[in-house]
């Protein structure tokens, strides 16, 4: 064989080997872009098993959280009743305490009326003098009412006719009071006196006293007055 000849040998092997390479690499770069495909579908069908992983998705994930959270007609209905029970529990309840209020001063002032009535009784009651006694009756009688009011008026003779005989001054010099019991129309009051009192039997002296006495005080016609009393100068029916 010539040397042209072998040269032309060569390079057709070169030519054959060039083209055996790039068939090669294009084989290599077909699978490579299928792997790249698969991985791809893969990523997609994931995508669309999690539809909250991208911003649609999220969206959409949102609206069917709030769709499930969202009552329905007979939850409105429900829920409505609920809150109407609710406002009319407060209602009935603040009116509840507005009334227990209303009473409670309405019952403490009913209670200083009558202390105020029944300290000013007790030295009517207890101020006389032998020498001035209807004055003193006619006093005693005007704050009183019921039993009270009978019972005294019944023994004024006798009583007049035994101060009157003993000469007997007696004045007032402390009085306390306090309710014991009582409502808005009826009350019990304890009423303390301090007194001075002067008679045959002390000499013309003051004496120092004390007049210890439960007023059971009755509102009538908006004016408290004295139903009954226990002390030593009522009779023992009085108690």
């Amino acid at each position: 064989m010539s040397d042209r000849e072998n040269e032309n040998a060569t390079v057709g092997e070169e030519a054959a080997v060039a083209d055996s390479a790039r068939t090669e690499s294009k084989a290599s770069a077909g699978v490579e872009l299928g792997k790249a495909a698969e991985s791809a579908d893969s990523t997609g069908a994931d995508a669309e098993s999690f539809p909250g992983t991208d911003e649609s998705g999220a969206k959409a994930g949102s609206a069917a959280l709030f769709a499930r959270m969202r009552p329905g007609p007979r939850g409105l209905v429900a829920i409505r009743a609920a809150l109407a029970l609710l406002l009319g529990a407060s209602l009935v309840t603040s009116v509840y305490y507005f009334l227990q209020d209303r009473e409670s001063d309405a019952t403490l002032a009913a209670h200083e009326q009558a202390r105020a009535a029944a300290c000013a009784y007790a030295p009517v009651l207890a101020e006389y003098d032998a020498k001035n006694l209807d004055q003193y009756f006619a006093a005693v009688l005007a704050g009183a009412t019921g039993d009270w009011k009978k019972q005294f008026d019944d023994t004024s003779k006798e009583l007049k006719e035994v101060l009157s005989q003993g000469e007997v001054v007696s004045k007032a010099t402390d009085v306390q009071c306090a309710i014991k019991s009582g409502d808005e129309t009826s009350a019990e009051a304890i009423v303390v006196i301090g007194q001075t009192i002067t008679s045959v039997g002390t000499q013309g002296k003051p004496a120092p006293g004390q007049l210890s006495m439960v007023l059971r005080m009755s509102k009538i016609d908006g004016k408290w007055l004295v139903g009954k009393v226990n002390s030593p100068l009522a009779p023992s029916s009085a108690q």
